[in-house]
Order: structure tokens, then sequence, then C-alpha cells
């Protein structure tokens, strides 16, 4: 128990006793007990403790808009907007967005978390994050979304294959050539592909982490077929376009615009904003406000 006291008052800034009087306050006002102290396991939550944390939450993040309300209406802007992102959108999507909010709005903090597509939607059910990158939303999704940019899949290969010199990847160029499946996200815009052009690939390797089928690439262990966002961004492999046209979609998404804190809203209307030009023929547009 005091292990996890010490590690939550080096978090929240409080100091340990702070932090141990706060959790046993709470439990003899409800008169029962959150925490289960075990020296093997550790600390863990109880029954009830596990079922009270989604409404606590949910206080926290009302409580957090009302702070930003507040401040809007004496033009003093605080708050953080809690992100959820997958690597290339890390790299490749978020950073623009940033320097153009924080040239709007400087005081607001930003914190980060970053994880596979299913992590970031279970992030965004649970409430741990307000925004998060998403790909290939469906229609009937409880989320709303504004959708950013359409990533175009590309073939990558080894920096001295054949392909090196072509300005155009046909489809049965592919076809004997070893190929590393991906068997995450974007598996089905690769399976549509072969599809369309009525070719079977010749699988050697079926990988599912993106950098793991990065690295076989580059060590020539065969090419594969994946989104530029995310390939163009890894050393020492070389991406082509292919005659066939596929994408992924890339969004960001939050619970309910209209419930979302004003900085929220204001991120969401610069993602916007800063995508619209590229979108504009491709996406019917999301209203914010």
């Amino acid at each position: 128990m005091l292990h996890a006291a010490h590690k939550a008052a080096k978090r929240l800034n409080m100091t340990q006793s702070a932090v141990s009087h706060a959790i046993s306050s709470l439990e003899t006002e409800w008169g029962v007990s959150l925490l289960i102290c075990d020296r093997k396991k550790g600390i863990s939550l109880t029954e009830i403790g596990q079922k009270t944390i989604p409404h606590i939450k949910e206080v926290l993040n009302r409580m957090e808009t009302i702070n930003q309300e507040i401040s809007l209406s004496t033009n003093i802007e605080t708050g953080t907007i809690r992100i959820g992102t997958f690597a290339s959108a890390s790299s490749c999507l978020l950073p623009k967005l940033l320097v153009k909010f924080q040239e709007k709005h400087p005081n607001i903090k930003f914190t980060f978390y970053e994880g596979t597509y299913e992590e970031i939607t279970e992030w965004l059910l649970s409430g741990i994050i307000d925004i998060g990158f998403v790909v290939e939303v469906e229609s009937n999704t409880e989320f709303d979304t504004v959708p950013l940019i359409k990533d175009r899949m590309v073939v990558s290969f080894h920096a001295e294959h054949k392909f090196l010199h072509k300005d155009t990847i046909d489809m049965h160029d592919i076809e004997k050539e070893p190929f590393i499946m991906p068997t995450g996200m974007y598996q089905s815009h690769v399976e549509e592909l072969f599809k369309q052009a009525q070719i079977k690939p010749f699988i050697r390797f079926e990988v599912h982490d993106c950098n793991t089928i990065a690295n076989m690439v580059q060590e020539g262990l065969g090419i594969t077929i994946g989104p530029e966002l995310l390939l163009k961004t890894q050393q020492n492999i070389k991406i082509e376009n292919l005659i066939l046209l596929n994408y992924r979609e890339v969004s960001l998404t939050c619970s309910s615009i209209s419930e979302a804190s004003p900085a929220v809203k204001e991120f969401l209307k610069i993602a916007e904003n800063a995508f619209h030009d590229s979108n504009k023929s491709s996406y019917e547009e999301v209203s914010i406000k």
C-alpha cells in the first residue's frame, strides 16, 4: 500500500500521507473498501472500486470542461487535451496540428497515449482520452468523427530491388515476389488489391507488427504493401505507387463533439481546417460548433 501511495503521490504532486488519507477518507465516506492490498500481487481494485472508476473519470472530465468554460469566459485559457495516437499519425499528422493549435492557444497542455488502433478505441470508450486518431470508422459508430486524410496504399521494397527504377508497380509484377502480408488493420486493403487484380500473392511471411515488417523489407526478405503514411517514415526501404488505387481513411474521433470541452472543440476545428483543402472533394464536411 505504501509503495502504491508513494507512486501515486509522485504522479499527483502530493505527499504520500495525503494520498493515503484521501483514499481512507473516501472509503470511510462511502462505507466500502476500494483497494485490496496483497504482498505478492500488490494493489488492486475491489469489485466496487472497479465499478466506480468509469463514474469517477466522467466526473473528472466534467470538472475539466467546467474549468475550461470558466477560463474561456475570463479570457484566460487553461486545460489539458488527452490524445490517443498510433505511430505514423504521431510522426506525420500530429506535429502539423500541434503547431497550428499552439499558435492560437499556447496555454493548453497535451497528454499523449500511443497504442494500437484497438487500444485507442478502448481509451475513447473508457474516457481515458478526449480525442483519438482512428482508421476506417464505421458509419454506425457511436463516435463523432472529423476526417483528415486518405492514406494511399503503396508497395515497399529493398533499396536494391528490381522495382527501384519503375514509376508505378503493376499488381502482376508482385505476383511472384516473396510477399510479407500484414495481419493488422490494413490487411483488408491489401487483400482487396489482390482481389481486384485477380491474383494470389506468394506469401512468405505473415506479420502483425509494422516495425517488424519494415525491418524484414529492409533485410530483403520480401516486399509488402501498406499505407504511405507509415512506410514513408521507415529508413532504408523504398516505396512506389501501385497502378491500382486503394486508400485507408484516417480521422480524429471523440465521444461527442457537442459535449466536448472548449479546448477539444477548438482542436477538432483546427484539424478540420488544416486538412480541408485536400479532402474537399473526398469527404462530406463535418460541422464543429
